[in-house]
């Protein structure tokens, strides 16, 4: 499926828009409702893991990318989604994990990281290398020389590992790279006041050069060619109750260098919660990659609780054990706060709120905890037992609610979940495709 990458960009370079939906998460229920929403707009997928999800020692999800690469399979056989409009990635790549160990022990921990990413088929590899690691002078601004000559070891390693897969299987596509770095903190950003500076022109030029002098100088044309975009910060952003939108005026220097003298597209982060018209201005732009990740787990969560909700309804003053995820959670949430504490703050009902409700959805690292995960199985159980009355099912999921009443059949809790992710990728997928604008 290199080649429907590779086509966007043609079609971008032609002057056509035309761009691509990176679904970024490691949630079963948000990579069904993707492969659910690809198949609805007859369109292959995009599945990306990060290097913290997913690495060679499992990550904070269990997974080797070889079994998340199969754990995404699997989903797909649930619902008939061809395996060949599978497209897997992996998003920065590189010592993110490791950076305060020194250079020789990050990068070669890197280097096995992407190799093992690139064995399980991975085509989409973002090679971020732009952090200080624990060897660098901290007085000192890293150059983008040092990041280039730690992408291309990198990639010379990706390549490696494509020369050993391609020996087994000739027909597996080659990898094509993202390169640059220049994106929003992980989970978005801590308040109002920290809005995005857009990545200058003369920066842009400077990475773009950089990554292709290092690479002709190890060697690595080839690969070079193969490089179809370049990540850049185009001021969108979201923090626990702010959303910042695509502005195309403020980024038209940028816009304009890259159309007039780039041969890749740029890659959009945290693109959450951004409208379908600013979605599609920032394909218009060139922006045809477009990264998304917390607001479909926000969306499940959003759909988790409007069942508590209809659970609660159904059952209560009955013997029925119920769920209690919202307190499930919670708990969870304050018993190991490693994944919000740095993200959420105020005082204790500000905290509280914000581990409920907050656009950065620290809450999706809690959905595998077993506490957790029990709880939305006894909710999902207990909503499947019955058939939701539709005045109740009105009340919570309204949008769900129309689907229901025209297909007239019993909805289950998993296609009301998966539904209610599908309307926030409705304006992903209708953005990349402007047959349908």
């Amino acid at each position: 499926m290199g080649d429907y990458l590779t086509g966007i960009v043609e079609k971008q370079k032609n002057g056509i828009p035309a761009g691509v939906v990176s679904i970024c998460t490691a949630n079963r229920f948000a990579i069904k409702s993707a492969m659910l929403s690809a198949l609805k707009y007859d369109v292959p997928v995009l599945i990306e893991a990060t290097a913290n999800q997913v690495d060679q020692n499992g990550g904070y999800t269990g997974m080797t990318p070889a079994r998340f690469a199969a754990f995404v399979q699997e989903i797909g056989k649930e619902i008939n989604f061809p395996a060949d409009r599978i497209i897997l990635g992996g998003d920065h790549l590189g010592p993110l994990t490791k950076s305060s160990r020194n250079e020789d022990e990050a990068m070669s921990y890197a280097e096995t990281l992407v190799m093992e990413y690139v064995r399980a088929g991975f085509v989409k590899i973002h090679l971020d290398t732009s952090m200080r690691l624990g060897s660098d002078p901290v007085d000192e601004p890293l150059q983008v020389i040092t990041v280039a000559e730690r992408g291309a070891r990198l990639c010379k390693a990706a390549e490696n590992a494509y020369a050993e897969l391609s020996e087994k299987d000739s027909s597996c596509p080659k990898p094509l790279y993202i390169i640059g770095s220049e994106v929003p903190i992980p989970g978005g950003t801590q308040s109002a006041e920290e809005s995005a500076e857009i990545t200058s022109p003369e920066d842009c030029k400077d990475t773009y050069t950089a990554y292709k002098d290092i690479f002709k100088k190890h060697g690595l044309d080839d690969a070079f060619s193969r490089v179809i975009a370049i990540v850049v910060q185009t001021g969108v952003e979201f923090g626990d109750s702010d959303i910042f939108r695509y502005e195309s005026d403020k980024a038209e220097l940028l816009i304009e260098y890259g159309k007039k003298n780039l041969p890749v597209v740029f890659e959009g982060h945290s693109t959450d919660y951004q409208t379908e018209v600013s979605l599609s201005e920032m394909v218009r732009d060139g922006i045809a990659i477009l990264k998304v990740g917390p607001a479909l787990t926000f969306a499940l969560r959003e759909a988790l609780f409007a069942l508590e909700m209809i659970e609660q309804e159904l059952y209560s003053g009955t013997e029925k054990k119920l769920s209690d995820l919202r307190g499930v959670l919670d708990n969870a949430m304050i018993e190991n706060p490693v994944y919000w504490k740095n993200h959420y703050h105020g005082n204790a009902a500000e905290q509280r709120f914000a581990r409920k409700f907050s656009l950065s959805d620290r809450a999706r690292y809690y959905l595998s905890v077993p506490s957790v995960g029990d709880s939305v199985s006894l909710l999902i159980r207990n909503i499947n037992d019955t058939e939701i009355p539709l005045p109740l099912l009105s009340q919570y999921l309204f949008r769900e609610f129309d689907a229901a009443v025209k297909d007239e059949k019993k909805v289950s809790a998993e296609d009301l979940i998966c539904m209610h992710i599908g309307f926030y990728l409705d304006n992903y997928y209708k953005a990349i495709l402007p047959e349908l604008q």
